[in-house]
């Protein structure tokens, strides 16, 4: 039996429908998935139907100490080092890598939520020719959008603000489309903003 770290037991989805985005369409308090939940979901989608390949990165950690009484579960860890962004892939020929956020503000997204490294990762992913960008949900709104990295550092150098108003995702990002399999057609606003 395959569990998660916090538990909980793997079962895989068995009756898996393939539905277009215009079938279903599903609030987030229904779906009571979490936002990371949904983008793994919508990533298996994409690989069981070879659309693209994107994985989660794993958060790099050194195990102190196990214990083995119940089987294997680790007791003491810490981080090894900061972690760069939270996905990764290949889609259309091309190297994609983002970092995904939430927040429960409906007036603006914190900058506070990025991490500097995170921002200069995302420079290099860009300055060899690969794909960067954050994908940002607004919970309270159940709207989730799509900035390139481009367009995220360029805010920030215009701008003295600590945040990025709400207005700014409805006029400049892309809206990902939310159903039921993939969760977040977060490709298709890909497809719009960078091919």
């Amino acid at each position: 039996m395959i569990k998660y770290p916090d538990g909980r037991e793997y079962s895989p989805n068995k009756t898996k429908q393939k539905l277009t985005k215009f079938e279903i369409s599903i609030s987030s308090s229904n779906r009571g998935m979490s936002f990371e939940e949904d983008i793994n979901i919508s990533n298996e989608y994409y690989s069981t139907h070879g659309v693209a390949l994107i994985t989660k990165r794993p958060t790099p950690i050194n195990v102190v100490h196990v214990d083995y009484t119940n089987g294997p579960h680790i007791t003491d860890a810490y981080f090894e080092q900061q972690s760069t962004t939270d996905y990764n892939g290949i889609y259309r020929e091309k190297y994609i890598d983002f970092e995904a956020k939430s927040t429960k503000s409906k007036t603006s997204f914190p900058l506070a939520n990025i991490s500097h490294h995170q921002i200069e990762h995302l420079k290099e992913v860009v300055k060899y020719g690969g794909i960067g960008f954050f994908i940002i949900n607004f919970e309270k709104y159940d709207e989730t959008y799509i900035l390139s990295a481009e367009q995220l550092i360029s805010f920030m150098q215009l701008n003295k603000r600590k945040s990025i108003p709400y207005q700014y995702f409805k006029e400049k990002a892309m809206s990902v489309t939310h159903g039921y399999y993939p969760r977040l057609y977060y490709l298709e606003a890909v497809d719009e903003l960078f091919f």
